[in-house]
């Protein structure tokens, strides 16, 4: 079994920063993907940003030039660095992992989601 664990998340003014961290830990034996989707209230789950096992990044249209997401391989962590934060980016923050536990086992992981609030 995999667990991801999320950290970093907050209250933070208009115009701040966060960072978000997440750990992967178990039977790991590849990482194919990890990212971040968030939800607000109302609506759906969305993907902001994921990093996949070449190292190749995408960003959702409306966290880019502002997040960046990166990577730790030895430590099987993600991050997530938020700038230039606004209200809409307001949210549930859920880590997400493409990982095989074995050449044989693929699954879909998730974090228990971390909320960022970003408000004056």
């Amino acid at each position: 079994q995999v667990q991801l664990v999320e950290s970093g998340g907050g209250l933070v003014q208009p115009g701040g920063s966060l960072r978000l961290s997440c750990a992967a830990s178990g039977r790991i034996f590849i990482i194919n993907a990890m990212g971040w989707y968030r939800q607000a209230p109302g609506k759906g789950r969305e993907l902001v940003a994921n990093i996949i096992s070449s190292g190749s990044t995408n960003y959702a249209d409306s966290v880019k030039g502002r997040f960046t997401i990166s990577r730790d391989n030895a430590k099987n962590t993600v991050y997530l660095q938020m700038n230039s934060l606004k209200p809409e980016d307001t949210a549930v923050y859920y880590c997400n992992g493409d990982i095989r536990s074995s050449f044989y086992v693929r699954n879909d992981y998730w974090g228990q989601g971390t909320q960022v609030t970003v408000s004056s």
